[in-house]
């Protein structure tokens, strides 16, 4: 019987429903057999998900970066800064003055208050901080048979490298002080020391930028360490030259002069070189 033009919509929807539904996979999904192309019945293409090939799995290496008492050690350095700046700014200013000034009339006017004395421990101890990141660094680049040990204890090895620079600071600080007593008289001695505290105060704030991008970036540490060693040369080489502007007095002082610069600069160097590589083996 011919289909009446005006049956219903819902009739004829009715009668669709009606028609048994036959499974189209009888024996389950098609499978892919080495990566071909399966077609099932009633399929012209089958798109079939291929599992990623994965890398060897590496294992987590810890930094400081990662490391809470670590990275909490390195800000206390910058708040401590911070706090001690809006008291202390005019030590700062005169940053290059103390490292470049041989003029041994005392300026009236001059008054070393506490204020000054506070900024002054504020950035040398942020300079021993980033020193003792840079040594971390470093010891990982340069002895990479320790890099386990450093690993399991982060911020030991971290404490320990800030303790070496800060030891390091006070020996320095204190050979100074009796060389310049010795070969110089008292003013001589506060010009080579201010030199020596700014120079250092500086160099802390320099460090600082190449330090954090070590951490962010430790496939460049290498190039950042030298950038920081070149930094490290230029602040000696300003002290040394205000030195010798204070204690050269004849031609052979330059042999005296000599001698300072083996024994009071370059010897330490490699002595806490070795010292840093000893710890970094027993902690």
């Amino acid at each position: 019987m011919p289909v009446n033009s005006h049956t219903p919509d819902s009739v004829q929807h009715a009668d669709s429903v009606q028609q048994p539904y036959a499974p189209q996979y009888l024996d389950g999904f098609p499978t892919a057999d080495a990566g071909d192309l399966v077609v099932a019945e009633g399929i012209n293409d089958l798109a079939v998900m291929e599992v990623p090939a994965s890398g060897t799995p590496q294992p987590f290496t810890r930094s400081p970066l990662h490391d809470t008492p670590s990275m909490a050690l390195l800000i206390a350095g910058l708040l401590a800064v911070a706090l001690c700046y809006h008291k202390g700014y005019k030590y700062i200013e005169n940053f290059f003055h103390y490292m470049f000034s041989t003029r041994r009339r005392e300026n009236l006017f001059e008054d070393h208050t506490v204020n000054e004395t506070s900024i002054q421990a504020a950035l040398i101890a942020n300079t021993c901080i980033v020193e003792g990141f840079l040594m971390y660094s470093a010891v990982q680049h340069f002895w990479p048979a320790l890099s386990p040990m450093l690993q399991r204890s982060v911020f030991v090895h971290i404490a320990a490298y800030c303790g070496l620079a800060v030891g390091f600071y006070i020996i320095q600080w204190l050979v100074y002080k009796v060389l310049g007593y010795t070969f110089s008289d008292k003013v001589g001695s506060k010009l080579w020391l201010d030199g020596f505290k700014a120079s250092q105060s500086l160099l802390g704030l320099l460090l600082l930028p190449v330090a954090v991008l070590t951490l962010l970036y430790p496939g460049s540490g290498k190039l950042l360490l030298l950038v920081g060693a070149a930094l490290y040369m230029i602040a000696r080489l300003i002290f040394i030259y205000k030195g010798f502007r204070i204690f050269y007095g004849n031609l052979p002082s330059i042999l005296y002069f000599l001698l300072y610069l083996c024994a009071v600069e370059i010897v330490p160097l490699v002595i806490m070189t070795s010292v840093t590589y000893w710890i970094s083996g027993i902690l």
